[in-house]
């Protein structure tokens, strides 16, 4: 009867293995995007489709027309994934393959785009590394020579994990690249859909010629990452246990600046002490409680970086970022909604839009600071863009080359996990 029963169990957990086996092969397959004969779980914008018309589903072929200038989106969003497709261009053909891109805006900038063009057309020549067939457009150049001959089909793999992005034309790998190693100011200014982490997949149409696509799919590879695990490229400033690598505030950049270190030491000390009352660790997560006090503090500083985080307020929650000791990223609820530069007197100070989940719910802050500019997605919506944070401490002086990041709080509770930042050279 034991031998039976063991047997039994050892029967049971291969089943079991076996069915999630089957279960991770389910989601590992392609899934295709295109029936052939209608444009369903695709959305087109643009308003400008053309001499003849939109994009046009006929006999397999998706065909952007020549002229047609508008963008075809897939209504569904995507993270991390494996996207293939075959195209075939028109002489001077132009166009593009849009990435993690929103809806509306120039998703060679809003997103990214991975350029489709006739490298052979006289016309573009004279074109910059980052423009040419296959390029993630303006960031990472493609390797040339893998193009088949104008009128013939073409089989592209584009796959995005996290910030690896590769592109493999015709069997020849020609991107691969890491975007967090992207340092060039200009590039990071200009094109802040590379920080986006999920987004559309999309055909991008330009004038002069006609594109034809088929065979697409796309194969999902996102999955759910542990708190306060930091991502590839990133250091969490946050282990989710206790406060380490936090301190106390003393003073602000100019105040501290001027003490002597001792001095500074021992005033830091207290703080310290003091702060941590308030300020605690709680299921993963940093909390902080009335009554009012000051920042928490990191203890390194920094210079130009991007930093992730997540935060939420209780009712009538009011709190902010302080970058490189300066006030601040705002947090709050209010009908302006948060991710402005809040203390700023000569730039913008409100996001651009409203993007704030209900309170109570977690909200994600991607921030880029990079010179005294940043650039703030809020909940993957991009709300502050490469505006000059103002010197609060000192109007018309610009702000310290690096300084601490600071976690303020006004009103009854705020929590924040997942805090995470990248240093940039």
């Amino acid at each position: 009867m034991f031998n039976c029963r063991w047997r039994l169990i050892i029967v049971g957990m291969l089943l079991t293995s076996l069915s999630a086996a089957s279960t991770n092969c389910r989601a590992a397959v392609f899934t295709s995007l295109f029936d052939g004969t209608s444009l369903n779980g695709w959305v087109e914008v643009g308003g400008h489709p053309g001499p003849d018309g939109g994009y046009i589903a006929k006999d397999g072929i998706l065909e952007c027309p020549a002229g047609c200038w508008d963008n075809l989106f897939t209504k569904q969003q995507y993270s991390d994934f494996i996207f293939k497709f075959d195209f075939r261009l028109t002489p001077g053909a132009n166009n593009g393959v849009g990435l993690r891109a929103p809806l509306q805006g120039d998703s060679a900038y809003m997103g990214m785009e991975c350029q489709i063009l006739d490298n052979t057309a006289l016309e573009y020549k004279n074109l910059l590394p980052g423009q040419y067939m296959g390029s993630l457009y303006k960031i990472a150049p493609a390797k040339r020579g893998a193009l088949n001959p104008v009128g013939t089909w073409n089989h592209e793999i584009i796959t995005a994990i996290g910030r690896h992005v590769t592109v493999v034309l015709n069997h020849k790998t020609i991107v691969d690249t890491d975007l967090n190693n992207v340092s060039d100011v200009e590039t990071l200014a200009e094109h802040p859909g590379m920080l986006r982490p999920t987004g559309h997949i999309g055909f991008l149409g330009h004038e002069p010629g006609e594109v034809d696509f088929k065979n697409i799919s796309v194969k999902e590879l996102s999955k759910p990452t542990p708190d306060n695990r930091a991502p590839h490229g990133f250091t969490a400033l946050f282990n989710g246990r206790n406060l380490n690598g936090w301190q106390g505030l003393v003073g602000d950049p100019i105040s501290r600046a001027a003490m002597a270190p001792q001095a500074l030491s021992a005033a830091l000390k207290a703080a310290t002490q003091d702060e941590f009352k308030h300020w605690y660790v709680k299921g993963g997560v940093i909390t902080y409680k009335n009554p009012p006090t000051q920042n928490l503090c990191t203890v390194r500083t920094y210079a130009n970086f991007e930093l992730q985080l997540d935060w939420k307020l209780s009712q009538h929650g009011d709190s902010g970022i302080y970058l490189r000791g300066y006030p601040q990223v705002q947090i709050w609820n209010n009908p302006l909604g948060s991710g402005g530069l809040y203390n700023n007197v000569h730039n913008n100070s409100n996001p651009m839009v409203v993007a704030d989940k209900p309170v109570g719910e977690w909200n994600h802050y991607d921030i880029l600071m990079i010179g005294d500019n940043v650039t703030v997605y809020l909940n993957n919506k991009l709300v502050t863009w490469n505006v000059p944070l103002g010197n609060y401490w000192k109007r018309g002086v610009p702000v310290l080359p690096s300084g601490q990041i600071e976690l303020q709080y006004d009103q009854p509770y705020a929590f924040f996990k997942n805090i995470y930042i990248r240093e940039i050279p």
